[in-house]
């Protein structure tokens, strides 16, 4: 008698007689009451599983972003780098270029006479007479539009 009652509620053996029908009617009052805990439980944890969802939803957004994000600062990283990798050869040609320019005399000292040297050609072009077109042009449409 007590190995059945041990039994879970869905493995135990359904009663056939009358005597046990009015023995079940009692047991199923403990295993509706079981049933509705059951039920509550499983609630909560579908509750609970909703919201793990939700938040796995939005952890995933934000790995998403996180990942945009890096792809950006990796193409900064490399432009950065490749400024960084030309800085080297600026400085070289900054060097040569002052290395042939005719050093002033220091206080005392007389200027030595040298044979004129040419100076170095520029180093760095600005293109004035296209600006200065640019700024003309932007001139004459103003005053077209006034």
């Amino acid at each position: 008698m007590s190995h059945r009652s041990g039994l879970p509620s869905h493995i135990r053996p359904r009663p056939s007689s009358g005597l046990a029908l009015s023995n079940a009617s009692t047991n199923s009052n403990p295993q509706a009451s079981a049933l509705q805990a059951r039920i509550a439980e499983k609630k909560v944890e579908l509750e609970s599983l909703r919201q793990l969802r939700d938040l796995s939803a939005g952890l995933a957004a934000q790995m998403q972003q996180l990942e945009e994000k890096l792809a950006t600062l990796g193409t900064g990283t490399e432009a950065v780098a490749a400024v960084l990798g030309n800085w080297n050869q600026v400085l070289r040609a900054v060097y040569m270029a002052s290395s042939v320019i005719p050093k002033p005399a220091k206080e005392g000292e007389e200027p030595e006479e040298e044979p004129s040297m040419p100076l170095p050609q520029t180093l760095v072009r600005i293109p004035i007479q296209q600006a200065e077109a640019v700024q003309k042009e932007a001139e004459a449409a103003q005053k077209a539009g006034e």
